[in-house]
């Protein structure tokens, strides 16, 4: 038996070319003792996977050249080295962009698609949800009547944190691109006011929606949107950095915020964090995000896209914002 790969050729330069992919087929051979062998079905597109082809420095080393392309994915135990798992489980884990993978049994989650279907484990079920739950509740800590900013806010990430916050009380208010976003965040989602970044002055744009001032902001993006939710935070705002999109492609360096000076006249504060510290607490978080969805408290979006000799393609869709929720790639047609 044979699998197809995706195998990094070359680090980008800016924003990936077909250039830097290369599509490859290996045999696969059976799961010694501990290991499992998965039929992939869905991969997870995430904006993190950027980094992790990058030579700089950051929490992971990056993904070796001539190596397949790491991804979390969902898929169907095809063999079993591990007592643990059974032939037809299927199961989640960094299975990387490839038809099958073999594993150590340790890295991977049993999953139910009795619950949901598959893509929604890589959504609202998967990391992008516990990024969502954890980033905004511990970190951000909004309160009844507050009002919460989010950017990407059409995306995997930012369309949960918003619907989180008016679960929690506060206002919801997303930045995103376009019209069509603008009008599902509010109209399907629920926030209460949208700012489309591509046809509308954000900085004018958030005092407008923003009366009593941002008291959390959640960055998905950085760049000039961060600058804008910077300059009108609340007295005690919570800043939760959880991606930087518009930077990852930058060849000319990293834009760093110019209105930081911000935090230190409202004693607000700023936080980094990687939803991979939350680990000990996953089963606390995907608990409470399916109780949520099974209530029909929140909503999610996912947009499969097929077949893995696409994944260059596809993989651009992020960069682009052409996306429609969150993005997952169906390994076969």
């Amino acid at each position: 038996m044979t699998s197809r790969a995706i195998r990094l050729r070359s680090r980008p330069v800016g924003l990936p070319t077909d250039d830097d992919w290369e599509l490859t087929e290996d045999e696969v051979g059976e799961p010694g003792e501990g290991e499992v062998l998965v039929e992939v079905q869905h991969v997870s597109l995430d904006p993190a996977m950027r980094g992790w082809i990058s030579a700089a420095a950051s929490y992971r080393r990056p993904v070796e050249i001539g190596a397949v392309m790491d991804a979390i994915a969902v898929g169907r135990v095809a063999a079993s080295g591990d007592g643990r798992y059974a032939e037809g489980d299927h199961v989640m884990g960094l299975l990387g962009v490839q038809e099958y993978a073999m594993v150590p049994g340790d890295g991977l989650q049993q999953i139910d698609p009795e619950l949901a279907p598959l893509p929604k484990w890589l959504g609202v079920l998967g990391m992008p949800g516990l990024t969502a739950y954890f980033g905004l509740l511990d970190i951000g800590r909004p309160e009844p009547g507050q009002t919460v900013v989010v950017s990407g806010a059409a995306g995997a990430v930012g369309s949960l944190v918003g619907q989180i916050a008016k679960l929690q009380g506060a206002r919801a208010v997303g930045i995103a691109g376009g019209p069509e976003k603008c009008r599902y965040i509010t109209e399907e989602l629920g926030f209460d006011a949208a700012i489309d970044y591509k046809n509308q002055d954000v900085p004018a744009a958030l005092r407008e929606a923003c009366p009593d001032k941002i008291d959390v902001y959640f960055d998905n993006v950085g760049g000039q949107i961060l600058d804008a939710a910077l300059a009108q935070l609340a007295f005690g705002a919570r800043v939760v950095i959880c991606g930087a999109i518009s930077q990852y492609n930058e060849t000319g360096g990293m834009r760093g915020p110019a209105n930081y000076m911000s935090l230190l006249v409202n004693h607000a504060s700023m936080t980094g964090f990687l939803v991979f510290h939350y680990a000990s607490r996953y089963a606390e978080g995907a608990r409470q995000m399916g109780e949520w969805l099974a209530a029909g408290k929140l909503k999610s979006r996912e947009d499969v896209e097929h077949g893995i000799e696409r994944f260059p393609e596809v993989f651009l869709k992020l960069f682009e914002g052409t996306n429609d929720g969150k993005l997952v790639l169906a390994v076969r047609d």
